[in-house]
């Protein structure tokens, strides 16, 4: 029980459509067993109580809440919410990430709209709710931030622009708020996966490409290292269930990828 009677606020806790658990999905399950009080926030309401049916069929404490990232309002009232409701947050998990769905292209395709709303749902709303959940944490002395970028980040050869230089920030911000608030107990950490078998990942690929699952599965299990096979939501929720917990008391400003070996290739 290494989240006992800690609540989490996890923020994009639903997911799309497809085969398996998604990072957030998972996150939200493992850190209710490990006894957790979990808020279960999505843009989709009803992505977000799916999450919440989940992790209650299973004996755990969640409850779900509908919030845009791309609204800074939003991002203050469900740290308000969850604020009022239990009485402190110990963790603040940001999950939310989009690229080709968000309309991600390569340098030469990119449109100025697309570039926006992709860094508006992957950074600034990362911004935005760690702008509000800080005094929180700061008053309480203690807290935990956990956010999700991506090996992308890391990449010299990733393809779309929008969605690297987003997780490129995320890591610059994490470590920007780890050092700034270390005095106050606040730690800040981010996960880098590396090519996870999620329905975010898999299954839009293959919609958006008009391809077979499997086909698009099997091309990107060739490419990880360790075994060959693509890791899932549960090796990213597993990472994060350690940065979150007091296991990690002593660990801020991490950026810990969870990639199979794939970026020990050098960043590509």
């Amino acid at each position: 029980m290494r989240m006992q009677d800690k609540v989490v606020v996890l923020i994009g806790a639903g997911q799309s459509p497809g085969e398996g658990v998604g990072n957030g999905r998972a996150a939200a399950l493992l850190y209710a067993r490990e006894g957790a009080r979990v808020l279960s926030v999505d843009r989709d309401l009803s992505a977000a109580q799916a999450t919440a049916d989940a992790v209650t069929a299973q004996g755990g404490a969640c409850e779900a809440l509908q919030a845009d990232v791309r609204s800074e309002a939003a991002m203050a009232a469900a740290i308000a919410h969850a604020q009022a409701r239990f009485g402190r947050i110990d963790v603040l998990h940001y999950n939310v990430g989009v690229s080709l769905s968000g309309g991600d292209r390569n340098m030469f395709e990119i449109s100025e709209e697309a570039f926006d709303n992709v860094m508006a749902i992957n950074l600034r709303g990362y911004v935005m709710a760690v702008k509000h959940v800080l005094p929180i944490m700061r008053v309480q002395r203690s807290g935990a931030i956990v956010a999700i970028s991506s090996v992308a980040a890391w990449s010299s050869t990733y393809p779309n622009v929008a969605y690297k230089t987003s997780k490129a920030g995320m890591v610059a911000f994490t470590e920007q708020v780890a050092r700034q608030n270390a005095e106050f107990g606040v730690r800040a950490n981010v996960v880098l996966p590396g090519l996870m078998d999620t329905p975010m990942a898999v299954d839009t690929r293959a919609r958006e490409w008009n391809r077979p699952r499997t086909e698009i599965a099997a091309a990107r299990d060739a490419k990880v290292p360790l075994r060959r096979k693509m890791g899932t939501g549960w090796d990213t929720a597993h990472a994060c269930l350690f940065l979150a917990s007091d296991e990690a008391q002593f660990v801020t400003g991490v950026a810990l990828p969870v990639d199979g070996g794939a970026s020990l290739r050098g960043g590509d």
